[in-house]
This record gives C-alpha cells, sequence and structure tokens, in this order.
C-alpha cells in the first residue's frame, strides 16, 4: 500500500473511532472540521434531527481571506462558525475533529472558536 493511502485509511480509522463515541444533541450538537490542503470547512451539527446548525468555510466571501489554507483562514472560519451558532442559539458543542490530530490549523479552529462563546 503506497505512503498516501495508508495516510488515508489510518485517518478513516480514527474518524470511525470517534463517531463511535460522539453524537450530537439538540442541547450540544457536534463541531465537525474538515481540513484540505486549501480549504477548512467547520459545520454545527445535531445528529438526532439531522440538520446542520450553522456552517462556515474558508470558501465564504463574506470572510474576506486573502489565504485559505492557513492558520489565518483556521481562525477566521472558526470565530465565524461561533457566531453563527451563537446566533442559532448554540453555546455548548462537541468536538469533531475528524480523524485529524488535534494540531496546527484544527487546534487553531478550534480555540478562534472558545475565544468566540462556544464551550467544548
Amino acid at each position: 500500500m503506497d505512503k498516501q493511502k495508508l495516510k488515508t485509511v489510518r485517518r478513516a480509522r480514527r474518524r470511525r473511532g470517534l463517531r463511535k463515541r460522539l453524537t450530537g444533541t439538540p442541547e450540544r450538537p457536534r463541531l465537525s472540521v474538515y481540513r484540505s490542503l486549501r480549504h477548512i470547512y467547520a459545520q454545527v451539527i445535531d445528529d438526532l434531527d439531522g440538520r446542520t446548525i450553522a456552517s462556515a468555510s474558508s470558501m465564504d466571501s463574506s470572510l474576506g481571506l486573502s489565504s485559505t489554507g492557513g492558520v489565518a483562514a483556521a481562525e477566521a472560519v472558526g470565530a465565524a462558525v461561533a457566531e453563527r451558532a451563537k446566533a442559532a442559539g448554540v453555546t455548548k458543542v462537541v468536538l469533531d475533529r475528524g480523524g485529524f490530530r488535534y494540531h496546527g490549523r484544527v487546534r487553531n479552529l478550534a480555540d478562534a472558536a472558545r475565544k468566540s462563546g462556544l464551550e467544548f
């Protein structure tokens, strides 16, 4: 198995393990994070109703980002998703890092969401 396929398989395994433990409820929805090479995405999801409460990504033109793949973009997305979640009445969430390490852009997104008022 080549190195890239092995990385994908390992991330999928980690993600399955996380999703066994994490479930988004109406009182405490799930903050799901996905990071690609160019962008970062975040959604606040109620799994019981199967709906997305709030979302933000580095592709949003309203954030006005010059660079979409870095730490600054992750912080802007974290702050934006926290503000949109608070506007929808959500203050507590569970972090679903999607199999990614809690490091770099994922950590910066989470820290920015915490600073903007989300608890997790």
